[in-house]
């Protein structure tokens, strides 16, 4: 008998989305991988509670949110220094598509976390201010302030990006 019935096939299933969520969080692949297993592991702990909930991702994206604010409460601030953007798995299509995501994750890693996380989850999650500042537990006016911020400085270091359509659309 299963220890925790159905949690591998979610995470079989799931795991992909919740990787992206997990890079866009943090803008590095190692913190990603370690921002996820965490969440995952506090997830598994209580799985059957978050299963009678009925929203398993929705209850994973919230764990990832609650572990990078406390991280950056504790303003504990690792120099990781990429070797190489080396893609999980290759790449079938253009090439362009490729380089577009590696310049999108290099400039996400010059945002402060809160830019990014309130830059994901206004335009990646589809939230609603007030959402957003709930989630990352602050005032809406900070979460308008983080976007706006977080904006201007993509168009400062990766003005490469506006060339991309959905992109200039989010960019004001």
């Amino acid at each position: 008998m299963e220890r925790y019935p159905g949690f591998r096939e979610f995470v079989e299933a799931r795991r992909g989305a919740l990787s992206r969520t997990a890079f866009f969080l943090t803008g590095d692949t190692s913190a990603a991988e370690d921002l996820l297993q965490e969440a995952l592991t506090k997830t598994v702990a209580r799985w059957g509670n978050v299963t009678a909930g009925g929203y398993p991702e929705a209850y994973v994206k919230q764990v990832m949110l609650n572990e990078i604010r406390t991280r950056w409460r504790r303003r504990q601030r690792r120099l990781v220094v990429s070797v190489a953007d080396v893609p999980d798995q290759p790449h079938d299509g253009d090439v362009s598509d490729a380089v577009d995501r590696t310049a999108l994750a290099r400039a996400l890693r010059q945002l402060a976390p809160r830019q990014r996380a309130a830059l994901y989850l206004r335009y990646y999650e589809d939230r609603s201010y007030a959402d957003i500042a709930r989630l990352l537990d602050c005032s809406v006016g900070t979460v308008k302030s983080q976007l706006h911020g977080a904006l201007e400085r993509l168009r400062v270091i990766a003005p490469e990006l506006l060339a991309d359509a959905e992109l200039s659309e989010v960019l004001p």
